[in-house]
């Protein structure tokens, strides 16, 4: 007993959650230390009004209702596609803005869908009871499967209004069914122009100060009407002051702290060296195309953003790994874990050699790396005409047959947002077009080779340029009539199609497939079985006291506006609008919109425009709202400084920050720059 109890403190003396730490599920919150460390816990009321007032947007982003007529505040860059799409060369409305000033002007983002959670539910007997035994490919398929007959029992005959999503928490070691209320008629209201949006650009992204109006306000509407809402968070125009307890509740997309040493080494050695140095090009490619007119600076805008903020993500992501320290305390952490389970002989027979079969694993993965990036992931075929090709083919062929026999993403459940996705009158720019897959096809003959059949099958004698510009010009796929005739058309309608993106998509799908499928036998499966063993180890020796990986759901987390030392200085919390023109240079990316240059006299100097939080948040945190302990919105996240990249992997308490836009400065924008009058009042009605 006693050497139980001495692994679990060397284990929890780096892993457990200490003052801001954690990204808590809404049914095991913090409570006690919330408690001591805030001197606050939430009620249930509390817990209950914040899951419902909370939402997320379906493609990756958090959000919040802040009205009881349905409207949900988020980041610009959340709504950066939507914007571009509702745009043209004649009116740019990422660059000018938009605001409507009566409902009639609002315009629907035909590929948004916003989710509200409603219940959350324990499902985890009945995928052990599924599994229970297999191995390789028939545990993959019997997950599948009971994943799916639980999430269509879930969707019942509510498919349009209701999702339901089976989660793997603390990598296995629990599973949770989520339940949401989906909305899919989505309609812009305001977002301010990029300048004031991304002011600072790529040079001041990660960074701190920062002087950025990262905010949007979209509507949800029900059967045509804007929705009513009961609970919406009312926002609190002083905002947050130092010091201050705040609570996050958003949606944090992915993290890593929970993966074994094997697995930290693999992103470290090679995948996440592959993605930095992919995006650089991408990045370089996408900044030059921008420079050769309007029209294609428009066009790149918002995907060269999602870029230049995902290289340094993934740059600042390889940083952390190569830390001797961070990665000494991983595998201390391991070896604890190690020792315990070597330590119970109920636990060391089942789950010992664990560690060795996800280390054989992650050498499977590396070697078919490669292609099932390339080919099943569609690297090898960027762009918008290849990805609703697959989703074509692939949908005549996995809708014929039994739901729990279907890859995932055909479930009945999923099938709702992927055919708005599918059918979106969003448009397609074929020059664009052209310029992506141009590359993804010079990738695919640089990484595989010119040899390799696939390669010489996808191009033949052509180059990738030629084969990009032929398939582009020949394709109908741009058209959402014809995507919905071959959609409902099924099988027939695939096989008799000429379109050159399908026969491409149908060339090369059983491939992928193939590959798809070694992939989940050989990683995969053995991967999620072996560290669903860790993670039931795990809560052995420490109990639910943790907080699983981020999945994308709906998390809690707590912590005070604080600045942080940096090079024997202090970082103050808050930047105020003043300072927006003080440093602004009048050229990219410190040029501020003439909006704001024409109403400077009328502005606050001192308003608060961004601070600085102790919240535990990663990406997908984006749009969250900040809230104070009586739940009023104070302030709406949308980053991070450079030091919570490494977030994925750990949390530093004396230097993670959260960024986020404050609420007095949201007002005054709205109010003194863009004269939004309705949406001011909006806002402050309870």
């Amino acid at each position: 007993m006693k050497h139980h109890l001495a692994a679990a403190a060397a284990l929890c003396a780096a892993t457990c959650a200490f003052s801001a730490e954690g990204m808590w599920t809404f049914d095991n919150p913090p409570l006690k230390a919330m408690q001591h460390d805030i001197g606050w816990a939430p009620t249930p009321a509390w817990l209950d009004k914040a899951m419902r007032g909370s939402a997320r947007i379906a493609d990756g982003c958090s959000a919040s209702f802040v009205s009881k007529g349905g409207l949900v505040l988020t980041n610009h860059h959340c709504v950066a596609d939507c914007v571009e799409q509702i745009s043209s060369a004649e009116q740019d409305r990422l660059q000018a803005g938009f605001l409507a000033r009566r409902p009639a002007d609002e315009l629907r983002c035909e590929a948004m869908e916003v989710n509200r959670l409603e219940q959350i539910v324990d499902v985890t007997a009945e995928l052990s009871q599924a599994t229970a035994g297999l191995e390789g490919t028939a545990y993959k398929t019997a997950q599948n499967a009971a994943k799916a007959r639980l999430a269509a029992a879930c969707v019942g005959s509510e498919g349009s209004k209701r999702r339901c999503d089976v989660v793997d928490l603390y990598r296995g070691g629990q599973y949770k069914l989520y339940r949401y209320r989906r909305f899919q008629d989505v309609r812009l209201v305001f977002a301010p122009e990029l300048a004031a949006a991304t002011f600072g650009g790529d040079p001041d992204n990660f960074n701190f100060p920062r002087y950025d109006l990262d905010m949007a306000l979209v509507r949800v509407y029900d059967e045509d009407r804007p929705l009513a809402v009961a609970d919406y968070f009312h926002i609190n125009p002083q905002g947050a002051a130092a010091g201050e307890p705040v609570i996050v509740t958003g949606h944090p997309g992915e993290t890593q702290r929970e993966l074994t040493v094997a697995q930290l080494a693999l992103l470290r050695d090679r995948l996440l060296l592959d993605d930095a140095l992919g995006l650089a090009e991408y990045r370089g490619l996408l900044t030059a195309y921008r420079e050769t007119g309007a029209e294609p600076a428009r066009m790149a805008a918002s995907e060269l953003f999602f870029v230049e903020n995902a290289y340094k993500a993934v740059h600042g992501e390889l940083k952390a790994l190569m830390d001797p320290a961070l990665f000494q305390r991983k595998q201390d952490d391991e070896a604890a874990l190690r020792r315990y389970v070597a330590g119970a002989p109920a636990l060391a027979a089942s789950t010992a050699g664990a560690w060795d079969a996800i280390a054989r694993a992650q050498k499977a993965h590396g070697m078919l790396y490669p292609l099932h990036s390339l080919l099943e992931q569609g690297g090898g075929f960027r762009g918008d005409h290849f990805r609703l090709a697959r989703m074509l083919v692939r949908g005549a062929a996995e809708r014929a047959k039994p739901n729990a026999e279907r890859l995932p993403e055909f479930h009945d459940s999923a099938l709702p947002e992927m055919e708005a996705r599918l059918m979106s009158a969003a448009p397609i720019y074929p020059a664009f077009q052209k310029l992506k897959l141009g590359f993804a096809l010079t990738k695919l003959r640089e990484k595989l080779g010119a040899d390799e059949p696939l390669v010489r099958q996808v191009l033949a004698k052509q180059t990738p340029t030629e084969l990009a510009a032929r398939l582009v010009e020949g394709t109908r796929l741009g058209d959402p009539a014809e995507r919905r005739r071959l959609w409902e058309g099924g099988a027939a309608a695939i096989a008799a199609s000429d379109d050159p993106f399908i026969r491409l998509a149908l060339a090369v799908d059983a491939q992928a497939r193939a590959v798809r499928a070694r992939f989940e036998r050989e990683v995969e499966a053995v991967v999620q079985k072996n560290i669903e063993l860790i993670a039931r180890a795990r809560f052995a020796m420490l109990g639910d006291s943790t907080y699983p990986d981020a999945t994308f759901t709906l998390r809690l987390s707590y912590g005070v506006v604080q600045g942080w030392e940096e090079r024997g200085g202090q970082i103050p919390p808050f930047t105020q609008m003043g300072g927006a023109f003080e440093r602004a240079t009048g050229a990219p990316p410190y040029a501020l919109p003439p909006s704001w240059l024409k109403r400077q006299p009328e502005i606050r100097p001192t308003t608060p425009l961004n601070l600085v939080t102790t919240n535990d948040i990663v990406g997908g945190n984006s749009g969250s709202p900040l809230l104070n302990r009586q739940g009023e919105l104070v302030g709406l996240m949308f980053d991070g400084n450079i030091h919570s990249l490494g977030g994925a992997y750990s949390y530093d308490p004396a230097t993670n920050r959260a960024v986020a836009v404050h609420s007095a400065g949201m007002l005054e924008a709205l109010n003194k720059i863009y004269g939004a009058d309705a949406l001011v009042k909006e806002l402050g009605e309870r």
